[in-house]
């Protein structure tokens, strides 16, 4: 008796739930459980004698994988034997037939591995009984770990229809189709600029075979929702049948747009497929994945930092000054830093401050002259600043310019422990200039007034900075002054000087020329050196054309002798005596050679006479 009324009480809040809504609900019905939690989107319908699919979702919630896992009808209930018409007319019997096909806990149904916070779909199927009545029935689902222990468990709900068909077969207008992507697998990742390749697999997780089945990618030419670029004119991948349970591999490449931003984007696909082998008719289900880009960074990233966005405290850098304020390479010097909390209403406590150098050639450029790095400081309350001192020492051979130090925090915020920050400084190093001259070529050492000389030497910077607008300058009290320009010289290079002076006054002291070199560094403040060299100045020696001979007129004159009175006439006469007796020779000589031309010409005609007789006689 008492049962009886225990029944009419839930039969009458079943048909109040009925008569709330005379179609299946369609909000979602989720639970959890110990360790996973089991839901379903949607209620299933069934038809008596028909086969029905029951599909839900299982969340892993225990903090590891899941490896093996089952999946089983839970036929334990004692409702499910003790029942009697009453039972079966408001919804408290088990609703599928239990045979040997039924996958309950003496049979369950593997799924796999299910991963640390991950989703997996899954169905269980089996055929309605013939004998309910039609309405809600509760189908009470288990998840079981590899050695068969319960980890999860829900009541799902279905909702049952008298069949109209006598036919035993399975009614396909009554399956619900199902496929899921990407299980177990992770989210397929890229890094722009790079092409990406990556396989997504598609299940059939429906109860039954289905054909000609076109997955297709659903594109989008806005950047913030797909990622990839459009190169193709669709993304299809076409397969004739999946079977039930059945997985197909989806392959892609894409080439990363240059717009897209780094993050999560979700690829939405749809699976056409058809139910019967002769694809009459086609049905959609919608579904999608998720791939993660590295890119740019979104717009958010950008945002200037918000002291009330966070829980922990936020220092910075201030502002600093070092004594000396100009830090030369290989000299040490105080550093005062200005920390500041900048967070409004987050105070710091046990700060600890580390100062760490870049590093050149893998030597740090700043070390410590004490040894250590670090200074503490005890609190630092929202809006405050403080001072900090270090004792630094900077490395000889670097090169002029500014090097960062890092100062590393590490604190305590009320609601965030061992919080740390990061903060950097520029500090510029100078380097001394210095340069040296080679030997001064001076050719000639000695001129007179108004002459030139000319000076070659090289200068030569042995320094770490490049000198600028180099010039050199003679100045002497013996020269005219004299500049030339040789202009930048880079560090380890040598310029050339190569110039003519000119001579203006004789030297009166020990022919020394001042040889001034100036130079200007990046700054444009000039600096010089100076050098010495020797040149001698005379006056120019006299012309003798324009000495002055009156002076010899009143020198005493001695008596000439014989030959310096008659010289002039012996010469005269021996002179023509010559003449003469050359006269007679060349007379003589020409008086032979006439002689001698007319006897020979005597002779030729002589012999031509002589020709032309014996011709006469030999005729």
């Amino acid at each position: 008796m008492k049962k009886m009324k225990w029944k009419r009480l839930a039969a009458f809040v079943l048909a109040a739930l009925l008569f709330a809504g005379a179609v299946p609900l369609t909000m979602p019905v989720q639970t959890y459980a110990s360790e996973v939690a089991v839901y379903s989107d949607k209620i299933q319908r069934g038809k008596t004698g028909k086969s029905l699919t029951v599909s839900f979702t299982i969340q892993n919630q225990s903090g590891s994988d899941i490896k093996d896992a089952k999946i089983a009808f839970d036929t334990s209930g004692g409702e499910i034997w003790d029942e009697d018409e009453e039972d079966r007319q408001y919804g408290y019997s088990f609703p599928f037939e239990v045979t040997g096909k039924l996958n309950d806990t003496d049979h369950p149904k593997g799924i796999g591995t299910i991963s640390d916070g991950k989703e997996k779909k899954v169905s269980l199927t089996g055929t309605v009984r013939r004998d309910l009545s039609e309405g809600y029935y509760k189908v009470p689902v288990v998840v079981m770990d590899k050695d068969g222990g319960w980890i999860g468990h829900e009541d799902l709900r279905v909702w049952i229809t008298k069949s109209t068909s006598k036919d035993d077969d399975d009614d396909d207008t009554n399956k619900t189709y199902d496929f899921v992507l990407g299980e177990g697998q992770d989210a397929p990742r890229g890094v722009y600029p790079n092409v990406m390749n990556f396989s997504i697999g598609l299940r059939n997780n429906s109860p039954a075979t289905v054909y000609n089945v076109k997955a297709s990618m659903v594109l989008d030419a806005d950047n913030t929702k797909f990622p990839f670029e459009i190169n193709d004119a669709n993304y299809d991948r076409m397969f004739d049948k999946i079977a039930v349970d059945e997985t197909v591999q989806l392959d892609y490449s894409f080439a990363i747009r240059k717009e897209s931003y780094t993050g999560y984007y979700p690829i939405a696909m749809k699976i056409y497929y058809s139910d019967s082998s002769t694809g009459e008719e086609l049905k959609t289900y919608e579904t999608s994945f998720f791939v993660h880009i590295v890119s740019k960074p979104t717009k958010d990233d950008y945002d200037e930092f918000n002291e009330h966005d966070r829980t922990k405290a936020r220092l910075i850098i201030d502002g600093y000054s070092t004594d000396p304020e100009t830090i030369i390479a290989g000299e040490s010097f105080d550093l005062l830093l200005t920390v500041k909390n900048a967070s409004s209403s987050v105070s710091a406590s046990d700060i600890l401050l580390t100062a760490e150098s870049e590093k050149v050639s893998d030597s740090p450029v700043f070390t410590t002259e004490s040894g250590s790095s670090s200074v503490a400081v005890n609190s630092l309350g929202a809006g405050a600043s403080t001072q900090v001192r270090f004792r630094m020492a900077s490395r000889a051979g670097v090169d002029q310019r500014s090097y960062g130090l890092t100062i590393k925090a590490k604190f305590d915020s009320p609601e965030f422990k061992n919080a740390e920050e990061n903060m950097a400084v520029d500090i510029p190093v100078k380097q001394i200039p210095r340069l040296n001259t080679g030997t001064f070529e001076v050719t000639p050492d000695s001129i007179n007034v108004g002459e030139e000389s000319n000076i070659m030497f090289g200068i030569n910077n042995t320094g770490k900075v490049t000198l600028y607008n180099v010039m050199a300058k003679f100045e002497a009290d013996s020269i005219q002054t004299t500049d030339t320009y040789v202009g930048n010289i880079k560090s380890g290079e040598t310029g050339n000087v190569d110039c003519m002076v000119t001579g203006a006054t004789p030297t009166t002291d020990d022919g020394k020329v001042k040889v001034i070199i100036s130079y200007e560094d990046e700054n444009g403040e000039v600096s010089e050196v100076e050098k010495e060299l020797t040149l001698f100045v005379s006056e120019p020696a006299p012309d003798m054309d324009e000495m002055d001979l009156d002076g010899m007129d009143d020198m005493p004159q001695e008596e000439p002798g014989p030959m310096q009175k008659y010289g002039k006439i012996v010469l005269i006469a021996v002179a023509i005596v010559a003449g003469a007796v050359a006269g007679c020779v060349v007379y003589k000589h020409r008086k032979r050679k006439k002689e001698q031309a007319l006897l020979a010409s005597e002779e030729e005609l002589q012999d031509e006479d002589d020709k032309q007789a014996d011709t006469r006689e030999g005729k």
